[in-house]
This record gives C-alpha cells, sequence and structure tokens, in this order.
C-alpha cells in the first residue's frame, strides 16, 4: 500500500511541473490572439465615410434630334428634367421650355429645352474634367451652347449612387424615349462625375419595336440629409 501511495504522488507531482512549465505559454498564445484580434478590428475600414464633393452650376440649351419621337417643347422639358434628377443633379434642377415654333403642348419636330443644373464634381476637382470611365463630352455647338461655372469652394458630404435607366425606370420613362436618352448620355451625361459607364441602349428609328434603353453608372451625389449631421452653411 505504501509503494502504491508513493507512486501516485509521483504521478501527481510530474503532472503539476508539467502544467506549470505549459501555462506560461499558453498564458502567452491566447495574449497574442486576442491581442492581433483586437488590433485587426481597429484596423478594418468602415463603411460609414463617405467621399465629398463640390457644386458645380451647368448651363444647356437641348435641341432634340430623333426620329422616332416628337416632343412638345414643354413635354420635352418634362423629360429632361426626369432625366436630370435620375442621374444625380441636384433637386433644384430646372428644365424649361425653350423657343419652339409650335404653341404649348404641340409636338415640334425641333423641340427645345434650357437646362440650369448643379451637379457634384470630386474636392480638389473644380475644373470638372469628368474621370477615367466617362462618356467623352460632346462638342457645344451654336444651337446648343453649354456653359459651366466654376465650382463652389464648400465640400458636402458626397456618394457613389448607382443608377440604372430603362423603360419605365424611372416610371415616367417609355421605350419611345431611347432616342432622348441616348442623345442626354451623349451631350449631358458628360457633365456629371459618373465611372463604370455602361451603355447598352439600342434604338432604331421610326419604331419602338426593338429599341432597348439600358444605360448603367454610377454617379457622384449628394448623402440624404437623413444620413448627415447638422448643416454648418446652405449649398450654394
Amino acid at each position: 500500500m505504501l509503494g502504491t501511495e508513493v507512486g501516485v504522488g509521483s504521478l501527481l507531482e510530474n503532472h503539476v511541473q508539467k502544467y506549470s512549465k505549459v501555462a506560461p505559454v499558453i498564458g502567452c498564445v491566447l495574449c497574442a490572439v486576442f491581442g492581433a484580434g483586437s488590433v485587426l478590428a481597429d484596423a478594418a475600414p468602415t463603411n460609414a465615410t463617405h467621399d465629398s464633393g463640390v457644386w458645380q452650376r451647368h448651363q444647356y440649351s437641348f435641341t432634340f434630334m430623333g426620329f422616332t419621337t416628337t416632343y412638345s417643347c414643354d413635354g420635352l422639358a418634362d423629360k429632361l428634367q426626369l432625366l436630370l434628377i435620375a442621374s444625380g443633379a441636384r433637386a433644384d434642377a430646372k428644365a424649361q421650355a425653350g423657343a419652339c415654333a409650335s404653341g404649348f403642348g404641340r409636338p415640334d419636330k425641333f423641340a427645345q429645352a434650357d437646362l440650369t443644373f448643379y451637379t457634384l464634381a470630386p474636392t480638389g476637382d473644380a475644373s470638372g474634367a469628368p474621370p477615367a470611365g466617362s462618356p467623352p463630352a460632346a462638342a457645344p455647338t451654336a444651337k446648343s451652347p453649354a456653359a459651366t461655372a466654376p465650382a463652389a469652394t464648400v465640400p458636402v458630404p458626397a456618394t457613389w449612387r448607382a443608377v440604372a435607366l430603362a423603360a419605365r425606370n424611372p416610371r415616367e420613362l417609355a421605350t419611345g424615349d431611347c432616342e432622348l436618352v441616348e442623345q442626354f448620355r451623349n451631350n449631358v451625361l458628360p457633365m456629371f462625375t459618373t465611372r463604370n459607364v455602361q451603355n447598352q441602349t439600342t434604338c432604331i428609328p421610326h419604331q419602338d419595336s426593338g429599341s432597348v434603353i439600358n444605360l448603367k453608372f454610377e454617379s457622384l451625389s449628394a448623402v440624404p440629409r437623413k444620413h448627415m449631421g447638422p448643416v454648418a452653411s446652405n449649398p450654394p
């Protein structure tokens, strides 16, 4: 019995000695693991941050040159204002009927509308030059002059917003507006700050059948006020 008791006591002593040697090592490993996790958590990027931009004023005289749909001047202005807001222009964008030979509400082969609107340019890029991937701007003509005012100097929170133009998106946009969307993309969209432009719009003159509106891009737009803190000053 004495030998058995001595053997058990020796065995317990050996286990205690081994644990006392291993415990510090385990403790160091656990500290390193939790410490690394804390560093990674602190270094992880946050989605709450936004870009910033400055408002830039644009004026453009738009003359519709299409074959399928004939607009009245006020009807053309309504459609263009719809496209401006959908593309990320400031909410006070204006599209007014231009000088048209036909009266109010009457179709005109050369319908015109005068546009005045603001878009966001990235902070530090007050020149208004479009970034890589944006559609090339059409050269202004005598009939459709474009003017861009110097950018405002007060930056506002901005974010990249996905835009998809298609028939019934926005709801008032129809397949018959295909050529209008195409002309808007060529002449007006370059005044916006855009990226990842994908244009698969196909317009067949003189018929709606077979025409497809499919224009997608990301537009630098103002962060909605409900996602912003107190506003320091009013926009220009």
